[in-house]
């Protein structure tokens, strides 16, 4: 508040609301006139319109013009002086916590509205002071490493993500690598600091190895002795201090992240993806899945649904989409989820936030609608809501330590398909152009399609419905099926999506 008076006329603010917040701050949310793509969906998705004019919100589209861009290259000089707020102090649990987090993943130059960078932007939020990221090639790799600019940023402190990228093949084993880097080098570090014990203080040294980084406040205070330990070691003039100057930066957290398309992860770098999934380390996977190859042209991936169009299935993908969910849900001790921003966005940041503080191997899978669906995404959002609504995305979450709780992994956070899926896929042209050119093949494909996904959110909601003795163990859980008499398709569900199927209407 105290800034507010150096603030140019035209630059907006107002007091911050909500009891997680002190007094005497104030928010801002401001647009770099230079780097935005002029998708409009910021403005199309801002829920806060004017009480005496409904077509005005709190963030509106405008003409590109001199003047517009003089007045907003001011506000936005000014807006990156303002000091961003401390992390110790933020609930990084709630979306309005989360959104004052400084990204750390910023104008990516990606396709105007991109499905993808979303993900990418919150996962800089959540972590990225200390994110170690293997990008496989693809989309995300041209629009996160195009030098001589890059859209990853760091603080003010000088800390952000380490950021590499790797080819289709090989990603997967590459960030493994890193995370087996980090730990051998944390551990040799714990090594070295046991060694000079005596030189550096064994409270330090007892601090540092038994720290606790699960919070902000956390690695903060680790941090903070990692300071106290870098100026003790400037005093010390021994080939073991030189070593442990050159490797403790490892003592303090840091938070690996393998990141790629559906291309990568469904079909060339799978054998990879698998390997890491089975290694039991901690990684974090991020799939970006647009359901095809976006970033060469849009060809069919193992992700691309049945009865799309793509390239190399010109008359529609005669298949269905490969469930990597369920494939990775057979090792019992991988964290599993799947998520999409525009429908729920509270299930997608708990889910970053599990797969991260999850301690072995983490897998996001997050639908990201792609202009090789043949939408405007300035309507991403409700492509994603449709997704889901259809039963063509259910959203979940599968978490092992719950079932050594003595709990069932797996959560359903999306309801039973409550919309044909008709109204899904008549929204794309990616499916309805395939009416124009063989309307009885594309009839074919819809009625299989919603059989199969009546049958899969069925199928979640059994395994979702199974009980779990008081002494599950994640090698294996031990399970049991809930005692019944009655036939898969007279549970309500059943009868909901069943009634979908017949009459097309949302069953009550």
């Amino acid at each position: 508040e105290s800034l507010e008076g150096d603030a140019p006329e035209s630059f907006k603010s107002m007091a911050v609301k909500g009891k997680d917040f002190p007094q005497g701050h104030r928010m801002s949310y401001q647009v770099s006139p230079e780097d935005c793509t002029g998708c409009g969906l910021c403005a199309d998705i801002c829920p806060i319109r004017d009480k005496s004019n409904a077509s005005h919100k709190a963030l509106n589209m405008a003409s590109y013009t001199p003047e517009l861009r003089h007045q907003e290259k001011e506000n936005w000089e000014f807006f990156l002086k303002l000091p961003e707020y401390d992390r110790t102090a933020v609930k990084t649990g709630t979306i309005k916590g989360a959104m004052i987090l400084q990204p750390l993943f910023e104008f990516s130059g990606a396709c105007v509205g991109c499905g993808e960078t979303p993900y990418i932007k919150l996962a800089s939020q959540l972590f990225g002071d200390r994110m170690v990221v293997a990008n496989a090639t693809g989309c995300s790799s041209i629009y996160g490493g195009n030098l001589p600019t890059t859209p990853w940023a760091k603080n003010s402190e000088g800390r952000g993500p380490a950021w590499s990228n790797s080819l289709f093949e090989d990603n997967a084993e590459f960030g493994l690598g890193m995370r087996l880097a980090i730990n051998k080098q944390r551990e040799y570090a714990g090594e070295l600091l046991q060694q000079l014990k005596a030189d550096i203080g064994g409270e330090l040294v007892e601090q540092m190895l038994d720290a606790d980084e699960s919070t902000e406040a956390g690695i903060a205070q680790q941090r903070s002795r990692l300071q106290s330990l870098r100026e003790k070691l400037k005093q010390l003039d021994s080939p073991a201090a030189r070593e442990l100057e050159s490797v403790a930066e490892n003592l303090s957290r840091k938070s690996v992240w393998i990141i790629g398309g559906d291309g990568w992860a469904y079909d060339i770098g799978y054998g990879g993806l698998d390997h890491v999934l089975a290694s039991g380390e901690n990684v974090n996977i991020l799939v970006l899945d647009t359901e095809v190859y976006s970033n060469t042209g849009g060809q069919t991936s193992k992700a691309t649904p049945r009865g799309a169009v793509a390239k190399f299935s010109a008359g529609g993908k005669a298949t269905p989409k490969k469930d990597l969910a369920m494939l990775a849900m057979d090792y019992e001790n991988v964290y599993i989820a799947r998520v999409a921003y525009g429908a729920k966005d509270i299930q997608t940041m708990h889910a970053f936030h599990e797969a991260e503080a999850y301690p072995g191997p983490s897998l996001i899978i997050a639908y990201s609608p792609c202009i090789a669906h043949g939408i405007d995404l300035k309507d991403n959002h409700l492509h994603q809501q449709l997704a889901v609504d259809s039963g063509h995305w259910p959203l979940f979450r599968y978490n092992p330590q719950h079932a050594a709780a003595g709990k069932n992994p797996l959560h359903l956070d999306s309801k039973p398909p409550s919309i044909p899926y008709r109204s899904f896929i008549e929204t794309e042209i990616r499916f309805n152009m395939l009416w124009r050119t063989h309307p009885q093949q594309a009839e074919k494909f819809l009625e299989q399609s919603q059989r199969e996904v009546l049958h899969r959110y069925h199928y979640y909601e059994q395994l979702a419905s199974l009980e779990w003795d008081e002494q599950g163990d994640l090698e294996p859980p031990h399970r049991k099926l809930k005692a019944t008499t009655a036939t898969p398709a007279a549970t309500p569900a059943a009868a909901t999506v069943a009634a979908v199927a017949s009459t097309g209407e949302k069953a009550s």
